[in-house]
């Protein structure tokens, strides 16, 4: 996606999302990966004060099928059938806030997964200079308290192959492992052990990154604004395509990209990477973009199976069958 602004109304969000799901339709998608914080701006840039109104930023995650903020996304995917990845801010009945994201299954109408953004990067208190780029997530949210836990997403693909059956040859099937993360949850590789530990074959992540933050790049050597973007591209490729190499799964990413707000410059680079660490299909604007890509699932099992099987190197972690890695105790 590309920015959106403090002053953009939600029903302009909206529409652009309801346009994407109906492009990636037309593309034969089964599921769509929208961004971090989606629906807004990237409001966590901004200290508390400076948003008096600021619940409206933030939806709850209980009404999302209902409420008139956020329903148009779900109403059009149903309609479509299709899966959804949204990040959002949530807050919930006790007055909590979290940086968030859900998947819908378009077969059951409902949301079947919630995770909440673990690793809140940047500071707790704004910079001193009112002209610092700051990043405030620690104040704007708590840290997720639903941990790493992969879910199986029904409906979507028959019968996927899995690693590692009860004998020798066997071939294990069920339906697809799923895991979420939020920008910086990508940059953590126990996030993505957790996963695969739990034998995830796709992870979807939603971010906002910005382009050029010299605040918070700490003890740095000088850079243009250029080389930080680069730079910034550089890492964040880095992370999804040694992740998804090293964990034997498919990753999919996607940036709000652009100049939010006149002021905020934020990195494109959505992606789709496989389990060999190839970017099969990558954001070429920073504007509303589908990125596409077909994948064969079965591609995990190599990895899993002979170059990193971490289930039959960690047998001592577990209980249950091997050939059902999302049954087990996974004991981290």
């Amino acid at each position: 996606m590309g920015p959106n602004h403090l002053a953009t109304p939600r029903v302009e969000v909206l529409d652009r999302m309801v346009t994407l799901l109906q492009s990636a339709s037309k593309l034969g998608a089964q599921l769509v990966v929208f961004p971090e914080t989606a629906l807004t701006t990237f409001f966590p840039r901004y200290p508390l004060e400076y948003l008096p109104a600021s619940e409206v930023y933030f939806d709850d995650a209980d009404a999302l099928l209902t409420s008139p903020n956020t329903r148009p996304v779900f109403d059009e995917a149903k309609k479509l059938g299709l899966d959804v990845y949204l990040g959002f801010a949530e807050k919930t009945s006790d007055g909590s806030h979290y940086n968030s994201s859900v998947y819908y299954s378009a077969s059951r109408g409902e949301v079947i997964a919630k995770y909440r953004k673990v690793h809140l990067p940047g500071t707790l208190e704004p910079f001193e200079d009112p002209e610092a780029i700051n990043q405030l997530e620690k104040l704007w949210f708590k840290p997720g308290d639903l941990g790493f836990q992969a879910f199986r997403v029904p409906d979507l693909v028959d019968g996927v192959a899995k690693a590692g059956g009860s004998e020798p040859g066997a071939d294990a099937r069920g339906d697809l492992i799923m895991g979420m993360l939020i920008c910086n949850d990508r940059r953590w590789p126990e996030s993505w052990r957790s996963y695969a530990l739990q034998g995830v074959e796709v992870v979807l992540c939603g971010y906002n990154t910005t382009a050029w933050a010299p605040d918070l790049c700490a003890v740095r050597k000088p850079q243009t604004r250029d080389e930080a973007e680069a730079e910034s591209m550089f890492q964040h490729r880095l992370v999804m395509t040694s992740n998804s190499y090293m964990n034997s799964c498919f990753s999919v990413c996607a940036a709000k990209a652009g100049l939010e707000d006149g002021k905020f410059s934020l990195i494109r680079g959505s992606m789709i990477t496989s389990p060999e660490g190839y970017v099969l299909a990558e954001a070429k604007t920073k504007g509303d973009e589908i990125v596409f890509a077909e994948i064969d699932l079965d591609d995990c099992l190599p990895g899993k199976e002979m170059v990193s099987p971490w289930i039959m190197h960690t047998t001592r972690s577990f209980t249950g069958s091997s050939a059902d890695p999302l049954s087990q105790d996974v004991q981290l």
